[in-house]
C-alpha cells in the first residue's frame, strides 16, 4: 500500500471503519511512512477534538412522551392477564417480541426521520475541518475540471459533474476523495475570496428532497439535489454566497 492509497483510508481507518486485512495493510505502510503516520497522528488528535467539542443533541421530550405511550399501549397490565394463562410462556414470549419489533421500528423511524438531516450537516463539517485541520484539502489541487473530473470519476464508482465557476467568483482549486454516510464521495474545493468552499457531490436518492440551509459549528451548510446528484456545501462564507453556489452546480443546463 503507498501513500495515496494510505492517505484515502486514513479516515477510515482511524475511526475503526475497515477490516482486518486493510487495517493491517495500512498498519504496516505506517511504520515506514512518517508522513503518514504524522497525518494518522493528526486525525486522532482531531477525532479527539471532535467527540468532546461536537455538540450532543439529546432526544427533544415530545419523542420520549410518543415512544413511552407506544411502549404501554403494546404492554397489558398484569391484573388483566387471568393466572390460569401465564404457563402460556411461550406465547407470552412471542407478543413480547411483536411488540418489541413495533417499538424499535417507531423509534428506529421517528430518530431517523428526526436526525437525517442534521446527522449529514454535522458529518460535512467534520469531514471539513479535518481536512482544514490536516491540511489535506485537496488530492488533485488543479483549476482545470478536465483534471478534477477524471481523476474522481476514476476513484468512484459515479463520474460527479465539474464546474469552474471562477467567472462567476468561485475558482475551482481542486477536489479530494472523502467519507459521508460511511461512503466514498467526491468533494470539490472551491474558494471565494479568502473562503474555502467544500462541495460533497454524490448521486442523489429517488426521493428529491428540497434545498435546506442550517449552520453547524460557526459554519453553514447548504444541501441541494438537482442534475441528478445530492449537493452539500460548507464554508464559513456568508449564506446568500453558498447558496447561491449551490444553486448553480446544482441546475440542470450547467452539470458537466
Amino acid at each position: 500500500m503507498n501513500c495515496n492509497e494510505t492517505g484515502v483510508l486514513l479516515a477510515s481507518y482511524s475511526d475503526g471503519e475497515l477490516d482486518p486485512i486493510k487495517s493491517a495493510a495500512i498498519e504496516k505502510h505506517l511504520l515506514g511512512c512518517a508522513e503518514c503516520t504524522a497525518r494518522r497522528d493528526e486525525l486522532s488528535s482531531l477525532r479527539a477534538r471532535i467527540r468532546t467539542e461536537v455538540p450532543y443533541y439529546a432526544a427533544p421530550p415530545a419523542l420520549r412522551t410518543r415512544v413511552l405511550g407506544v411502549a404501554g399501549r403494546s404492554r397489558p397490565s398484569a391484573a388483566a392477564r387471568p393466572l390460569r394463562e401465564r404457563w402460556r410462556w411461550l406465547s407470552a414470549g412471542a407478543l413480547a417480541g411483536s411488540a418489541a419489533t413495533v417499538l424499535a421500528w417507531f423509534l428506529g423511524t421517528a430518530v431517523l426521520d428526526w436526525r437525517a438531516g442534521s446527522d449529514l450537516a454535522t458529518e460535512v463539517v467534520s469531514d471539513h475541518a479535518r481536512a482544514t485541520l490536516a491540511n489535506r484539502l485537496t488530492d488533485v489541487a488543479s483549476s482545470d475540471r478536465h483534471t478534477v473530473k477524471p481523476w474522481l470519476s476514476a476513484r468512484l464508482d459515479y463520474s460527479p459533474p465539474v464546474q469552474d465557476l471562477a467567472a462567476e467568483g468561485f475558482a475551482l482549486s481542486g477536489g479530494r476523495l472523502d467519507y459521508l454516510d460511511r461512503r466514498p464521495v467526491a468533494t470539490l474545493v472551491y474558494r471565494y475570496r479568502e473562503h474555502v468552499i467544500d462541495v460533497f457531490v454524490r448521486p442523489a436518492a429517488a426521493t428529491l428532497t428540497p434545498s435546506s440551509l442550517s449552520t453547524v459549528r460557526g459554519f453553514n451548510v447548504v444541501h441541494a439535489t438537482g442534475s441528478g446528484m445530492d449537493w452539500w456545501a460548507v464554508s464559513d462564507v456568508s449564506p446568500d454566497v453558498l447558496s447561491a453556489l449551490v444553486a448553480r452546480l446544482a441546475r440542470e443546463d450547467g452539470a458537466r
